[in-house]
């Protein structure tokens, strides 16, 4: 087996795997960097640009995982696309925002190689995308283009909980096999329960390190963080004041319309108007109608029959008046200019009546992380239109992570039982910790950190 890591970082970025398994090729996700522009943020797919791939396996929408998916099938137009059937109903909606903001970015930032596909590309590019239910065993390349005298590779889908439609991938080859976490979450969320991984056994693994750098405070549970949520949402709205949530639009924003609707039904929560972003919305209604096939809680809850949900409009933004206790679900979790959650941020965050509530990573080099990092009542730099601002508003940040936690994941390592460990998506601190803690539990498997284009041999 040879795996390449194609991630184009040493950190989160563009997660992308190069598996050559007994002759049969594949690519594992297909994503794009979110701080790298242009084809710097794209996978380092030259390094593999000669190989016939012959399918390339998806294990969620996040655009980290899949936002660079036709940039692959320009290089390997003959490889089929697998992922899971929840996955296969969001993908294309995911692929065509992409490219609404790279035109976007092209006419604003001055980015001549935006956008990098078109929306003629994405629709003919889906006639390949393929879903599947999670749990079953299927063939990795149909029947008539397997390689001579060679079977063909299977691989099977399991839940990870993370976000709707997101999976762990295991693949069996005749002598070998590998199994591949993408993003995972064992812990239950308001919606979605935690991962469903069986008793997965592999000769490799390929893990995600998000967490290995945060320890678990102790007496920390997701219960106890979302009742603090809660009643922090509540002071400020009797105080008549609006409170102001950046999240990312596919699973997070369900997750804490979810809360608000459950509010709502006990009557801890008046009812109101919940405004958000339309990319929110759509994934919000396919989160209803998709709801019977997800392993999730409260698997009645329709958020879009439960609640009032109003798309925010631009003018809006600037025009809305604050004060009296509006809410805000807006789907920039970074807060990037020319978003809603960037323009409205501005207004608020001068009047400490309102609150903006992060439950999320924001990237501290963006204006949510800048602002995530102020201190109250002391100048700072939020972006190039915002320019230098005083934050007075209450702010805070809850740890409503989608992603595992450490030791969680350390003890699915002993679960696999796996020869050797890849370990990838996390910054340094983050593998280095897997890496001394599995070597000191597991002492006869080996752990590699392939960097940016490197191949290991398992």
């Amino acid at each position: 087996m040879r795996i390449t890591n194609l991630n184009p970082g040493h950190d989160i970025g563009a997660s992308a795997w190069f598996v050559d398994l007994e002759g049969h090729k594949l690519l594992l996700d297909s994503g794009i960097h979110p701080k790298r522009e242009g084809r710097e943020g794209v996978p380092r797919f030259d390094l593999v640009d000669k190989e016939e791939v012959d399918a390339i396996v998806l294990t969620h929408c996040h655009h980290d995982h899949v936002g660079s998916l036709p940039v692959a099938l320009q290089k390997f137009p003959h490889a089929h696309v697998l992922m899971t059937e929840l996955s296969y109903f969001l993908v294309e909606r995911i692929l065509h925002n992409s490219v609404n903001v790279m035109q976007r970015q092209r006419e604003e930032l001055g980015i001549r190689e935006y956008p990098l596909f078109t929306h003629e590309e994405v629709d003919e590019y889906a006639a390949v995308f393929q879903g599947f239910k999670y749990r079953r065993e299927i063939d990795c390349t149909p029947a008539h283009q397997t390689r001579a005298g060679k079977r063909s590779p299977t691989l099977e889908f399991f839940d990870a909980g993370h976000t709707l439609g997101s999976a762990g991938v295991l693949v069996r080859g005749e002598k070998q096999t590998v199994f591949y976490t993408g993003d995972v979450c064992f812990h239950d969320q308001t919606i979605l329960r935690g991962a469903q991984f069986g008793e997965v056994r592999a000769d490799v693994m390929i893990m995600e390190t998000t967490r290995g750098g945060r320890e678990k405070k102790a007496g920390f549970s997701r219960a106890s963080e979302v009742r603090r949520f809660e009643e922090s949402i509540l002071e400020v709205l009797r105080g008549k004041g609006s409170v102001l949530i950046p999240a990312f639009a596919l699973g997070r924003t369900q997750e804490v319309l979810a809360i608000l609707a459950l509010m709502m039904r006990e009557g801890r929560l008046k009812r109101q108007p919940v405004y958000l972003g339309g990319l929110g919305r759509v994934f919000t209604e396919i989160y209803d109608l998709e709801a019977h096939r997800a392993n999730r809680q409260h698997a009645g809850l329709k958020l879009t029959e439960a609640l009032d949900l109003q798309v925010l409009s631009p003018k809006q933004v600037q025009s809305m008046r604050l004060s009296g206790g509006n809410l805000f679900v807006l789907t920039a979790g970074m807060m990037n200019p020319n978003t809603a959650a960037h323009d409205l941020a501005l207004r608020m965050m001068r009047d400490e009546r309102h609150g903006i509530f992060f439950v999320g990573y924001a990237d501290p080099e963006t204006p949510g992380g800048r602002l995530k990092a102020s201190r109250n009542g002391e100048e700072f730099w939020f972006s190039e239109p915002g320019g230098d601002v005083k934050r007075r508003c209450r702010l805070e940040d809850f740890d409503m992570t989608a992603h595992a936690d450490r030791d969680d994941l350390l003890d699915l390592v002993g679960q696999v039982d796996p020869r050797v460990v890849a370990l990838g998506h996390g910054d340094a601190e983050a593998r280095d910790w897997f890496a001394g803690k599995i070597r000191d539990r597991y002492p006869r498997i080996r752990v590699v950190q392939p960097g940016p284009g490197e191949v290991m041999e398992a």
